[in-house]
């Protein structure tokens, strides 16, 4: 087998290059992750044992390899680099499709730039990893999975209280815990106020684990806030099945909004809480050449 063959089926995420565009496109030139990801399901007809099946890390394969594609895309032109947690269209991924062939054509191309770019930044090993790692599951731990695993080593005591700050931090009042008391699973409550004269009452549910909520959960949680709130939450580490979003969303019966573990990462990143920015500088190697040429030297 070509060593190219061999990249090519350890990076699967290729097959999504041409999707993550016409999502996109279908999207209207933009959306966030998680509307190009349902976008996706929904074009290519997928399973949910596929868009359930986990890693070894726990994290859902389907997501992870979508966020790759997003990578190389947005490396190749196609996609902008905004930080906002928007995916945004180019004019070049507006206006050009990619089947199954250009898609592996243009991954061995932005490979083979990568590897270019290791040799003349003349980094270290670690360095180059951390840049672009060959595989999607064997990347460094970076700090998001590193707080997720924070998140599941507190006791579930600690996780309760620790979402209702984050409840608390995202505009909510009156947030209670109350704790494992066989509620029903309502692990407490609190009210979001609209404004002066706008509020409602929301339940929420926190199930710090690295499994997947399933839709029979969802239909727990929703029996026992019946007559009670108005809206429900369930916030877990970590993530949800196809159908337990499809059931969260039903119409004709309460919504429960959903927030795994990566959008709960998302709200400490958002909130600024528990976490510091640094600021850090990569060296730009090309403009010390002029200085390496003893031609020039006086």
């Amino acid at each position: 087998m070509s060593k190219k063959s061999t990249e090519l089926e350890g990076s699967q995420f290729v097959r999504y290059f041409g999707p993550v565009l016409h999502a996109l496109r279908e999207l209207g030139g933009s959306g966030t992750p998680r509307e190009v990801i349902e976008q996706i399901a929904r074009d290519l007809s997928l399973p949910d044992e596929v868009q359930n099946e986990l890693m070894n890390s726990g994290e859902p394969r389907f997501p992870n390899q979508v966020a790759w594609a997003r990578f190389y895309l947005t490396k190749a032109g196609y996609l902008d680099s905004s930080r906002r947690g928007i995916w945004n269209l180019t004019d070049q991924g507006r206006s050009t499709p990619l089947t199954q062939e250009n898609s592996r054509a243009l991954y061995l191309e932005l490979v083979k730039q990568f590897s270019e770019d290791r040799k003349r930044s003349k980094n270290s090993p670690s360095e180059q990893e951390k840049q672009i790692p060959a595989e999607p599951e064997s990347g460094p731990i970076d700090y998001r999975e590193r707080l997720l695993q924070l998140l599941m080593s507190l006791p579930p005591g600690g996780f309760e209280r620790l979402c209702q700050r984050l409840l608390r931090e995202s505009g909510f009042v009156q947030v209670v815990v109350t704790g494992r008391s066989g509620d029903g699973g309502i692990d407490g409550y609190g009210t979001l106020e609209i404004n002066p004269l706008v509020s409602f009452k929301v339940l929420f549910q926190s199930k710090r684990y690295a499994g997947s909520v399933s839709s029979p959960q969802i239909r727990d949680f929703r029996g026992a806030m019946q007559g009670r709130a108005d809206k429900g939450i369930i916030l877990t580490t970590g993530n949800f099945t196809a159908d337990a979003r499809r059931e969260a969303s039903r119409d004709g019966v309460p919504p429960i909004e959903l927030v795994d573990g990566q959008k709960l990462i998302d709200m400490f990143v958002r909130l600024e809480l528990g976490l510091k920015q640094v600021t850090t500088y990569e060296i730009d190697s090309t403009f010390f050449d002029e200085f390496s040429d003893t031609i020039g030297a006086i």
